[in-house]
C-alpha cells in the first residue's frame, strides 16, 4: 500500500561518504560515554532488595513512587505484579543496610505517605543473579547477531550480511550510549527493546536489500550501483514512512501514558526506530556499494554454445 509516490530517485547515494562520516562519529561518541560514564543498572543486574506489599484496594504507584523519592530512596521500581493490589518494590541495598532493615524503612515511608500496605516478603537479590542476567543478555544478543549474519548471506550476499549487521550494531550501540550519556536506567525491559530494535532494523534492511536485488535483475536502465541504490531506497520511501510512523505513534503511547514502567522500554524503542531508519537507509546501503556490489552477483551469465550445436546441447 502507497499513499504517495515519489517519481524521481533521490540521490541518497551521493551523499553517502558524509553519512558514513556522520554514523562514525555517532559511533564512537556512544562507545566513549559506554567506556566513561558506564550503563546505569538497574536492580536485576547490580543485586539488591526486593520487597513485595499488599494493598487491600488498587494501588496507586504514582503515590508510592513519590513516596519513596520523598523519603531518600533512589534508582527504587515500583510495579504491580499478579493484580493491581500487589505491588513489587526494587531497591539498591544502600551502604550500611541489610535488606531487613531497608524494608523497615521503606514500610515506615509507605505508612506515612501511602497508608494501607501490608508486608508479604522481603528477600535479597545478589549480586550473583545480577552476573547470570548479564551474561545471559548478552549471550541472546551474540545468537541474535549471528542468527542474522546467516539468514542475511544465505538470503542475498555475504557483502549485504556484513553492511546489515554493521548498521544493525551500529544502532544498538547508540541506544547504550544515549542511557551511557544520561544515565538512564538500564533494567530488563530496556534490554528487551534493545533485541526489538534489532530485529526491527534487521527487518527494515531486509526490504531495502531485496528492492536492491530486484533493481539489479529488472531494471537495466539504471546503469551504476549507486543509481541503483537511490532508485531502491526511493521506491521504499512510502512503505517506510507508514511502517515506521503507525509504530512510532504506538511507541509514543506508551511513553506518555504507559507510567514510569514503560518509560524506559518506550524510550529505547523511540531511539532505536528512529536511527533504524537512518542506519538501514543511510549506512546499509553505503556500506553494501563500499564493498563492492553489482548486477553481475545477481545475473547468472548464460553458457556459451558450441560451435555446431544448438542451445539444448544437441548436436546439428
Amino acid at each position: 500500500m502507497e499513499f504517495f509516490r515519489i517519481k524521481k530517485d533521490i540521490p541518497f547515494m551521493r551523499h553517502a561518504l558524509v553519512f558514513n562520516v556522520i554514523s562514525l562519529l555517532t559511533f564512537v561518541l556512544a562507545v566513549f560515554f559506554l567506556v566513561t560514564k558506564g550503563l546505569h543498572l538497574s536492580v536485576e543486574f547490580t543485586g539488591g532488595t526486593l520487597i513485595e506489599v499488599k494493598y487491600e484496594q488498587s494501588a496507586d504507584l504514582e503515590k508510592i513512587r513519590s513516596t519513596l523519592g520523598s523519603s531518600g530512596f533512589a534508582d527504587y521500581s515500583v510495579q504491580n505484579f499478579g493484580s493491581s493490589q500487589d505491588v513489587m518494590i526494587r531497591l539498591p541495598l544502600r551502604e550500611g543496610e541489610d535488606s531487613a532493615k531497608q524494608g523497615e524503612g521503606v514500610m515506615q515511608a509507605l505508612a506515612s505517605g501511602a497508608p494501607g500496605a501490608s508486608l508479604q516478603r522481603v528477600e535479597y537479590v545478589g549480586p550473583q543473579v545480577g552476573r547470570e542476567l548479564a551474561e545471559n543478555g548478552a549471550m541472546a544478543l551474540f545468537v541474535v547477531i549471528i542468527g542474522i549474519i546467516i539468514y542475511l548471506a544465505f538470503r542475498f550476499e555475504w557483502r549485504f550480511a556484513v553492511s546489515a549487521i554493521i548498521a544493525n550494531m551500529h544502532d544498538v550501540i547508540i541506544i547504550l550510549g544515549f542511557f551511557a550519556a544520561f544515565q538512564w536506567e538500564f533494567s530488563l525491559s530496556v534490554l528487551a527493546a534493545v533485541l526489538a530494535v534489532l530485529g526491527y532494523s534487521v527487518n527494515e534492511s531486509v526490504v531495502v536489500f531485496d528492492r536492491v536485488r530486484e533493481t539489479f535483475k529488472k531494471i537495466r536502465g539504471l546503469s551504476s550501483t549507486p543509481q541503483v541504490l537511490d532508485h531502491a531506497i526511493t521506491s521504499t520511501i512510502s512503505r517506510t514512512i507508514i511502517t515506521h510512523g503507525s509504530t512510532q505513534v504506538m511507541v509514543l503511547s506508551m511513553f506518555i501514558f504507559g507510567g514510569e514502567t514503560l518509560h524506559n522500554f518506550s524510550l529505547a524503542l523511540t531511539i532505536g526506530i528512529c536511527f533504524g531508519i537512518y542506519s538501514s537507509v543511510l549506512v546499509a546501503a553505503p556500506l553494501v556499494m563500499w564493498l563492492g556490489v553489482s548486477r553481475e552477483q545477481f545475473i547468472k551469465a548464460k553458457k556459451p554454445v558450441a560451435e555446431g550445436a544448438t542451445e539444448d546441447g544437441a548436436c546439428v
